[in-house]
């Protein structure tokens, strides 16, 4: 009996451990930010940093007890859709409104133009290589359709592809072998092969959706890639192979971006626009970025 009651012991003990894996919970409290709240992601200090506090064209520095303050704000005329850090702290900014990608300097928060383009149509998402090759999905959402762009540095946009889709969220590989971009509408997502210059090739499709919007993606250090389902309130796990692995319902149901994050790296702060807040869920796998 004694052997049997370590036994149940020991499976409740690892029931639970496994139980508190992909259940979410709030961070913040709802209504912080704006119904264009979106781009979370932390810096190397681990700070987070999610767009639109409050008001739109704002960044917020988001603490660990979930209290928010006001970090910067961006010049009248522009709204940041995604957030992401360079090699120096420096904070760029997907710049929807204004059409630019902005610089946020690490040491004083001056804001400046870093790359700007009249064949622009509104940067939507950021991911960036351990080069510091910025790549940037720019979809036209009147038209349906979207580019991919490489930003090689200040005013260096190269067009990568045109005539997509919807194009929206983007990732690398934790490799950096594999480029993967969402097309919001067509629900599609698509793979390319990418080489040491940041050119990309050999289009695929990688996983096709039925129902809902697609948003921002990131990958976790087995290069599974995490997509949120705007509309239907779910992070979709998919593998590097693309099958579908675990489907993380949240409390609200307009997801629209997500990052990793927290002491271990396996935190996902997830921003929803109809709760217009960020909750969190802990994955059993740190993000690629996570040291």
């Amino acid at each position: 009996m004694r052997i049997v009651g370590v036994i149940l012991i020991l499976f409740f003990i690892n029931w639970s451990s496994l139980a508190q894996y992909y259940e979410a919970r709030d961070l913040t409290a709802e209504n912080v930010f704006t119904e264009n709240i979106e781009g979370p992601n932390v810096d190397k200090a681990g700070n987070l940093y999610v767009v639109n506090f409050q008001r739109d064209g704002t960044i917020g520095f988001v603490k660990p007890n979930g209290e928010v303050e006001l970090f910067v704000t961006l010049p009248e005329g522009s709204v940041a859709n995604a957030i992401m850090f360079d090699k120096k702290g420096n904070m760029l900014l997907a710049d929807w409104k204004g059409h630019n990608v902005l610089k946020v300097d690490a040491k004083t928060k001056a804001v400046s133009v870093y790359v700007r383009s009249e064949h622009f149509n509104q940067p939507n998402d950021l991911c960036i290589s351990k080069k510091g090759k910025l790549f940037a999905s720019d979809p036209n959402w009147k038209e349906s359709t979207g580019k991919l762009w490489r930003i090689d540095g200040p005013g260096k946009a190269t067009l990568l592809a045109d005539n997509m889709g919807t194009t929206n969220g983007i990732e690398l590989s934790p490799d950096e072998t594999k480029l993967y971009v969402n097309e919001s509408v067509q629900r599609t997502v698509w793979v390319f092969d990418v080489d040491r210059k940041g050119n990309i090739s050999n289009k695929k499709l990688f996983y096709q959706f039925e129902d809902f919007g697609l948003d921002g993606m990131k990958c976790d250090k087995l290069g599974n890639l995490y997509i949120t389902r705007h509309g239907k309130g779910i992070i979709a796990i998919l593998s590097p192979e693309g099958k579908l692995l675990h489907e993380v319902k949240m409390a609200g149901k307009l997801t629209s971006n997500l990052t990793f994050g927290g002491l271990d790296g396996k935190t996902c702060f997830v921003t929803l626009q109809d709760r217009k807040c960020v909750e969190v869920f802990e994955s059993e796998v740190a993000g690629k970025n996570f040291k």
